[in-house]
Order: C-alpha cells, then structure tokens, then sequence
C-alpha cells in the first residue's frame, strides 16, 4: 500500500529536476493529500485553484494590519493559499483532469495573491515613516510597489517558461505546459464575449503573456525553429539529453524566482515590521537573479541553435 501511495505522489509531481527542496518535503506531500481528499469529495482543480485565489488574497488583507497575531494569520493563509495551489495541479496529474483554463487560471491565482499583498503593504506604509529620509512614505511607496510588481511580473513569466521549456525536453509536449502565442491568439480569436466573458478575457492576457515569454527569448525561438525544420517534431534523444544537461542547472534560479524564495523574504520583512525590504529585494536580488538565468538559457540556446 505504502508502495503505491508513493508511486501515485511521484506520479503527481513534474520532475525532479524542476521540483525545490521545500516543494519536494512540504508542498507537495501536503498538496498530494489535499488532492486525495477533494479527489474523493469529486472537486475540480480548478475549484480548488478559486479556492486558494481567495485564501491568497485574505493573507494580502491580513498583512495591511501592524499587529503580529493577524500577520501570523497571514502568514499561515498564504502557505494554506500555496499548499491548495500544490494540489490543483497535483489532482490534474493524477486524474487528468488538465485544461487550457486550469493553466491560465493556475497561473492567474499567484497574481491575485501578490497584488492584494502589495496594495496592502503600501496601505500600511504610506502613512510610517521612511528610515531613507525622516518623513513618511506616502506615494513613493506606491512607485517602489509598482517598480517591484513589473520586476516579479518578468521574474515569475521567464522561470515559467524556462521551467516548461526544461519538461518539454525532459518528458515531451504531454508532459510540459509549454505553449506558443501563436496558437493562443487562434483560441482568443475563435472565443466570443458575449458567450464565454471570463474564458475570453484570461485567453486575452494568457496570449500576450506567452507572446511576452517568445519576445524574451529571441535564441531559443530559433533554436526550436531549427529543430522543427530539421527534425519535423521528432527531436532525437541526445538532443533532448544535450538539452536537459545544459538547462538543470538553470533550475535551481528559476526556483528561486518562483514562491517559496520569495515568501521566505516577505514573512521575515512582514514580521520584523519592515515590509519595504521585501520590494527591495524583487527589485535588486531577484532581478539580478532573473538577467543572469536569461543570459545564460539564451547563450545554451545559441549555443544548440549553432550545432544544429
């Protein structure tokens, strides 16, 4: 028994080559067995995705208040919001039950959580004085905020990517949700507002976030163009195997620019009662982070695109 629970948490997870540390041994096994649980009670993925947009966001709520008792509050409803975000895709694995909706929605939660946790954190701090300058904070929070919420924007999309990117060459297309603009602008195109409202808007912004993720990544858009020619959608296996080898280091950064780096720096910050460290870091630490992964995926791909 202990055998096959084990196969089927296996079975649920993407890779071990794209899984973190504390993903492996705290998110997922707790995500695994919310995933049994609403297996059993016959709900979707995608109720529990709506689920943990709404804990997300009342963890955002929580951290509008300078009280520790409520930021503990917080603290434990954005990792009940992730552990619920473990499990939706971990029932979709396990039960196929994968939808083009479930990957944009999917996407979208982490959004809704982070923007209710900024507007909450500038709520807080508008009026507190800045240790920069002696006054309060007041707009230029708001501006730092927003500086830092185009930062994670970026970060999240290319680890997003350059994750997906890794499965398609690790377990091929089935096994990947890696997607081309292309193809999204045809589903956009083919949707009707007046039928499908909330469908055609996330299909809106999910066919200009994977036209962002092509734009940023001009090497790896040859290099796939040139597999395609040369190799008609049968890629060999030592081309795969050249092509994991080279990425798998990459994962450990694209990691980092995912949840739980991130959500270790924004307890500390919001916990020491100094939440403005935690934009500081999206600002600095992960953007450097995140020009260095690109740099390098795009040299590797360069790299390939030339060999080929």
């Amino acid at each position: 028994m202990d055998k096959n629970i084990n196969n089927d948490f296996q079975a649920s997870l993407k890779s071990a080559d794209t899984e973190e540390f504390i993903d492996i041994h705290f998110y997922r096994p707790l995500g695994y067995l919310w995933a049994l649980f609403f297996k059993k009670l016959g709900i979707s993925p995608n109720a529990i995705t709506i689920a943990s947009i709404f804990l997300g966001v009342g963890a955002g709520v929580c951290f509008y208040f300078d009280d520790l008792v409520t930021n503990i509050i917080g603290i434990f409803l954005l990792i009940w919001a992730d552990t619920y975000d473990s499990a939706d895709g971990q029932l979709a694995r396990l039960t196929g039950q994968k939808s083009e909706i479930g990957r944009i929605l999917d996407g979208a939660s982490g959004d809704f959580w982070f923007i209710s946790i900024y507007i909450a954190i500038c709520i807080r701090l508008t009026t507190q004085l800045s240790p920069f300058w002696g006054g309060e904070w007041g707009w230029i929070i708001w501006v730092v905020a927003l500086w830092a919420g185009a930062c994670h924007t970026e970060q999240a999309r290319l680890a997003d990517y350059y994750r997906n990117i890794h499965l398609f060459f690790l377990k091929g297309k089935d096994g990947s949700e890696l997607d081309n603009s292309a193809a999204q602008k045809e589903l956009y195109k083919k949707l009707k507002f007046k039928k499908e409202p909330i469908k055609t808007i996330f299909q809106f912004f999910y066919k200009n976030y994977t036209g962002a993720q092509e734009k940023a990544t001009p090497h790896f858009q040859e290099f796939m163009k040139k597999l395609q020619e040369k190799y008609h959608g049968e890629i060999p296996i030592e081309t795969n195997e050249e092509f994991r080898q080279l990425s798998k280091p990459l994962m450990k950064w694209a990691n980092i620019l995912t949840f739980n780096t991130r959500s270790i720096v924004l307890f500390i910050s919001i916990l020491i009662n100094l939440p403005w460290i935690y934009f500081i870091f999206e600002i600095i630490v992960l953007s450097l982070i995140r020009r260095y992964m690109h740099t390098r995926h795009e040299i590797i791909c360069q790299y390939l695109s030339q060999n080929l």
